[in-house]
């Protein structure tokens, strides 16, 4: 029945796109490089964002809101980052019938108006710290657009801090990478490597960049989620000085930080297969669907389907939300319907026929194994809060499976083409190298450095340049 699915080994870029339209998460807009987002797309967005937003107000940060535009000469007043993200601009030059005195810029990130307003609002080092997100849109021109992982327009969360010292915007710097690395892991079972980006691969304008980086079902990296230690470099382009208590004149320090919509790309492609969607049980917006089925109306309609509502109003309440559904496309056929929620991901089906009911139990499908499971009715409020930390774990473990089977350690440069000419992957390797030596590696197949792995600070020969004393880096193609 998934004739509507490209096989992942024969198309991978297809089976990605057909997953998509199967599962219904989006669609493509009428600008090029935009997308609408799905009802059941959206529905995911916010599971998405309800655990972030509630990782963020945990670590004391609350939510406000910033303009969409921003004027051109804010952009210019950060070299590096106008420099970085001037390609990608979308640029206002008309309103109301005339042409703007100034242009506007509408946003690829905030660090600029942020900043602007940091600088009205800091005056004494009892200002700070200073600790906000938004939730918004944003716009960066993509060339080469693709549903989620790279569209012109993407919904995030941008963090924008301001700190008296450089020590605790470090420190804000990395907790922020941790919230990050928890709830991927955790929550998305998608297992991360945190770590500090390469000199090549830097946010513009900010002194260090870390990352989350994930491994996709084909061999590629995933940027999952950035945390950027931004100095005082922004602080200074924008005069965000503050009164010390020891009553000197100082600029304060800054980060950001931000994950996207690209998330939801980042779970198709990690957990799904040739059928359609799998979604991990903490994340899923619908966590188990109960499907009444029975060719008598009669028996429907009396029995099974006020069954089946006893049943999810009792789940739901142990789940604690509205995570449990009842299916009651009575029009389609039985396979018709379990279909259309193992193509949407849904973790678990429970099927409750005449048979079913007779024996009072349920059969419970699983929609990462497919293994089938008679559950006992009176049994359901322990045993389906179970299964669905038995999937969520088991999705986990598959996908970090899955990356430890394709990581390499290598220490030539031999070694190294071999890997990205074969399998491909995450290459292991002490790197030493700078801008120049990434641009050179970059043309085996445009690989790049993902990040410098911050559980491992061991040191060795760099492979590239033979120097000693160099970092252990991860390699990879990525998106």
């Amino acid at each position: 029945m998934a004739r509507n699915i490209t096989p992942k080994n024969q198309d991978y870029s297809q089976w990605y796109l057909d997953v998509i339209k199967a599962s219904e998460l989006a669609d493509y807009a009428p600008v090029r490089g935009c997308m609408v987002i799905r009802p059941t797309g959206y529905a995911l967005w916010e599971s998405i964002q309800g655990h972030f937003d509630k990782g963020f107000k945990d670590t004391g940060h609350v939510n406000a809101y910033f303009p969409l535009l921003i004027p051109n000469s804010f952009l210019e007043k950060e070299a590096e980052h106008v420099e970085g993200f001037a390609p990608e601009c979308a640029v206002v030059t008309h309103a109301g019938g005339e042409e703007l005195e100034e242009p506007l810029i509408v946003r690829p990130t905030s660090e600029t108006v942020i900043g602007h307003m940091y600088s009205k609002w800091v005056q004494s080092w009892r200002d700070l710290p200073i600790l906000i997100n938004q939730w918004c849109n944003v716009m960066r021109w993509e060339k080469r657009p693709r549903l989620f992982l790279r569209t012109s327009e993407f919904l995030w969360q941008e963090g924008h801090t301001a700190h008296a010292t450089r020590e605790e915007a470090m420190e804000e710097t990395l907790r922020m990478l941790e919230v990050y690395r928890s709830i991927m892991c955790d929550i998305l079972a998608i297992p991360v490597i945190a770590g500090e980006k390469s000199e090549g691969e830097r946010f513009p304008g900010a002194d260090n960049t870390y990352t989350c980086e994930a491994m996709m079902s084909d061999r590629k990296a995933l940027q999952a989620g950035t945390s950027h230690f931004l100095g005082q470099n922004f602080a200074k382009a924008f005069d965000i000085k503050f009164q010390s208590q020891n009553l000197e004149v100082e600029y304060a320090w800054t980060t950001s930080w931000g994950v996207s919509t690209r998330l939801i790309g980042a779970l198709i492609m990690t957990h799904s297969d040739d059928d359609g969607l799998i979604l991990p049980p903490r994340v899923a917006p619908v966590k188990a669907v109960i499907l009444p089925i029975s060719t008598s109306d009669v028996t429907l309609n009396e029995k099974l389907l006020p069954m089946a509502r006893e049943i999810e109003e009792k789940l739901n309440k142990v789940l604690g939300g509205k995570f449990v559904k009842v299916d009651t496309q009575f029009h389609m056929r039985p396979g018709e319907r379990f279909f259309t929620h193992l193509q949407k991901g849904v973790p678990l089906r429970l099927e409750l026929g005449e048979k079913e009911l007779d024996e009072s139990c349920l059969m419970a499908v699983r929609r990462d194994t497919s293994e089938k499971r008679a559950l006992a009715i009176d049994a359901l409020e322990v045993l389906v809060p179970q299964l669905l930390e038995d999937i969520q774990k088991n999705l986990f473990n598959r996908a970090l499976k899955f990356r430890e089977e394709n990581t390499f350690s290598v220490s030539t440069l031999e070694e190294f083409r071999k890997i990205f000419e074969n399998s491909g992957g995450f290459v292991r390797a002490y790197f030493a190298g700078g801008a120049e030596e990434e641009k050179a590696i970059k043309e085996i197949g445009g690989v790049t450095v993902r990040c410098f792995p911050l559980e491992d600070n061991s040191t060795g020969k760099c492979f590239f340049t033979g120097k000693e004393g160099a970092r252990l880096a991860i390699f990879a193609k990525s998106y």
